[in-house]
């Protein structure tokens, strides 16, 4: 009995000591399975068009290109889940430009260990450097060709893997050496859509059939009138959704 009094004394002590053991290994291995938590993945293939024609310049009769691109650019990556993020300039001649960036993996491969929102931040940075470096590369070649940059995003950006998502920071104001928008008149659907014809038949359509467009400074030369701003914004939805078979979507027009 009196063996049995003691070893009960000592029980709480031996107890204390197990618990002592225990509790750092708890919390060892629940650091490790917090650090093993995997991200949801991100697979949407996404684009980006930036315009790098005069009136996208930071200047009082401009649309400042650049403040809005970094304005939305992040905002987009992130509500649209991109995985991958490819880029195209408006120029003279888009479709043939020598500006030019690599695609960006959003969603680089990690293992167990990785902190995937700081890799994930780190890919967004690494996005925008290569947007403004698009950007910068475009300014030097002039030109508003438009319809030639949507054509050069749509025959990039990769599908199979979701539906296309595409940013395009751009007035649209078609304007290479070829075709001006500006004087075209566009006061009504039939005018408008003998507009698109005409550039239909001399460029194709864009490939971008099934992709979401998400415009951004459409048709801003025209806010101090209303009609013709009405106007252009009807014939780009009309030529892109019309014809082209895109959906536009205007949640991040600044």
């Amino acid at each position: 009995m009196h063996h049995s009094a003691r070893t009960a004394r000592r029980s709480p002590v031996r107890a204390a000591r197990r618990l002592a053991v225990v509790v750092p290994l708890v919390c060892a291995l629940s650091a490790l399975l917090s650090c093993s938590h995997q991200e949801e993945a991100l697979t949407t293939p996404c684009g980006v068009v930036v315009d790098g024609s005069g009136s996208a310049a930071a200047v009082k009769e401009g649309f400042d290109s650049e403040a809005k691109l970094k304005d939305s650019l992040g905002e987009f990556l992130t509500d649209q889940k991109c995985g991958t993020v490819d880029f195209a300039p408006v120029t003279r001649s888009s479709r043939s430009s020598s500006c030019r960036q690599s695609q960006v993996d959003l969603d680089p491969p990690h293992d167990a260990n990785t902190d995937q929102k700081a890799q994930r931040t780190n890919a967004q940075s690494k996005a925008a450097v290569a947007a403004l470096a698009e950007l910068t590369c475009a300014r030097k070649q002039n030109g508003s060709d438009v319809w030639g940059a949507l054509a050069r995003i749509g025959e990039t950006v990769p599908d199979g893997a979701g539906t296309p998502k595409v940013l395009v920071v751009s007035d649209f104001d078609q304007a290479d050496p070829e075709f001006h928008l500006s004087r075209q008149d566009l006061t009504s659907e039939a005018k408008r859509a003998k507009v698109i014809d005409t550039l239909v038949r001399k460029r194709g359509l864009p490939g971008i059939k099934g992709m979401d467009v998400f415009p951004v400074g459409l048709g801003m030369q025209y806010s101090a009138k209303p009609s013709r701003a009405d106007d252009f914004e009807s014939f780009w939805t009309e030529a892109l959704e019309g014809r082209a078979k895109a959906h536009v979507d205007n949640r991040y027009k600044r």
